[in-house]
């Protein structure tokens, strides 16, 4: 398999003496002039993107960096990967915008969904496409699950992050999010999410009864517990924005189990773990559960390109003509890309690759943080990991500051995280899933000398104790 050819470089490369260069400041002193407050990644690292291919990002002044959270988790074949390009292309010249008609290309494409979805669901579902974001694919599933039940009440999970929209805010537990927001949709509650390094029961691996899960049912079967009996439970089978959170089997398994036993939807939101990012179609397949309906977006474009979608077991697949209509539903582009992509990951066994390649990643950071004094946990699977950072491994506090150092000093030698979490003191690392094993040990190399730089920074500044 040679990957290699579908990169624009291979590593980084810093041509100008400062980050930004002369351009892309100038690009980035008129985007502030004429673009909304509301732009955010700029504020994270000043880059101005040229083009890009593959891993590579090259900016307006020749600089090039590897993109190693493939700008925010949506380009899984890498950017501009020309098999998928080529389908793109030939669809862009034939027809673009369909509305929710029949044709042979969105037809090609759900057939293919069903080919790539696990046994549980190939050929038992429906294939529902949304607007073109991972939120519009949120929104639409929240009312399929009322409509369908005739409840309202939906139960997400501390640490989730399910989009921007009203509704979708909704369900998302981040404060910062929501702040000055006085009224969101309602009918919903948050529950604790199987997060082992930081058990809100402080329980240990060998003491855990799986008391989260335990919490849930005590939700739905206590008179007493407040809440109403709901339509959903809505959760990330791992969490992405809360710092690639991997929760236990036993923990997805009783989920299910109290869905079943008490009618309820349950509802995975694969916007950023499915699509092959962990090595299998959904990241659920790692769990052994089978949910009843999944959202899926960002990779499902194949190269960028606008697409969300629900995947429906036909028993749910209950509500009427246009109950959830949408302009951008039927973008024949989006279709075709995303059908080329999966041929990609089948033509090139990019399921297995990505396996091998998150584990050189996955123990590369492990025998990192064993000579980091801050490095809390190292977790994730496949292409989709996470880094904790903490002032003291034994009181676990969070390290929200040496995160942003960190980012930012990976970003002048070349390189593109992302920082998440639910003390924003998680690296979250998802490169396109075609980086090659040579980028992922340059990775290695830059991350592990960048951190031992801070690192001896601080310890020299603060003396803090490990």
């Amino acid at each position: 398999m040679d990957l290699e050819k579908y990169h624009l470089a291979q590593g980084p490369a810093i041509r100008t003496e400062t980050i930004p260069g002369e351009k892309a400041k100038q690009l980035l002193d008129a985007q502030e002039k004429y673009e909304s407050n509301n732009r955010s990644y700029p504020r994270s690292f000043p880059l101005a993107p040229k083009r890009a291919k593959g891993t590579i990002i090259e900016d307006v002044d020749g600089n090039q960096y590897m993109d190693f959270f493939s700008l925010c988790g949506v380009v899984n074949v890498g950017h501009g990967n020309e098999d998928v390009l080529t389908a793109t292309r030939a669809q862009l010249e034939e027809l673009i915008h369909a509305m929710d008609f029949p044709t042979e290309t969105k037809l090609a494409y759900i057939r293919n969904l069903n080919q790539h979805l696990p046994e549980s669901l190939n050929g038992k579902v429906k294939i529902n496409f949304c607007g073109p974001t991972g939120a519009d694919a949120v929104e639409a599933a929240m009312k399929l699950a009322r409509l369908h039940t005739k409840r309202n009440l939906i139960i997400s999970f501390q640490g989730s992050y399910h989009g921007m929209t009203t509704g979708a805010l909704s369900v998302t537990s981040n404060r910062n999010s929501r702040k000055g927001l006085a009224v969101l949709n309602q009918g919903h509650h948050f529950a604790p999410f199987s997060y082992c390094y930081r058990c809100p029961y402080g329980k240990e691996p060998d003491s855990c009864k799986i008391e989260c899960a335990s919490h849930l049912r005590n939700l739905l079967e206590n008179p007493h517990s407040g809440i109403d009996k709901p339509a959903a439970v809505l959760m990330e089978p791992i969490q992405g924005e809360g710092g690639i959170v991997i929760p236990k089997a036993a923990f997805h398994q009783e989920v299910r189990n109290i869905c079943d036993e008490h009618g309820v939807m349950l509802i995975h939101d694969e916007v950023q773990a499915g699509f092959y990012r962990t090595g299998k179609m959904l990241s659920s397949e790692h769990f052994g559960v089978t949910p009843d309906v999944v959202t899926m977006s960002k990779g499902v474009g194949g190269i960028g390109m606008p697409c969300a979608l629900l995947v429906i077991k036909k028993e749910f697949d209950t509500w009427g003509g246009g109950t959830h209509a949408g302009t951008f539903r039927g973008h024949q582009v989006s279709m075709a890309a995303g059908n080329a992509a999966l041929h990609f990951i089948e033509e090139h066994q990019i399921s297995q690759y990505v396996t091998e390649a998150g584990a050189l990643l996955f123990d590369g950071l492990n025998t990192i943080k064993k000579q980091s004094p801050f490095i809390g946990e190292v977790r994730g699977a496949g292409l989709f990991l996470g880094v904790e950072f903490v002032k003291n491994k034994k009181t676990k506090e969070p390290w929200p500051e040496y995160c942003v150092r960190l980012r930012q000093r990976l970003f002048e030698n070349g390189v593109l995280i992302e920082v998440g979490g639910y003390y924003s003191n998680v690296i979250r690392i998802l490169p396109p899933l075609i980086t090659t094993r040579n980028m992922l040990n340059t990775f290695l190399e830059i991350f592990d000398r960048v951190n031992s730089e801070i690192a001896k920074e601080y310890l020299d500044k603060v003396a803090i104790p490990v």
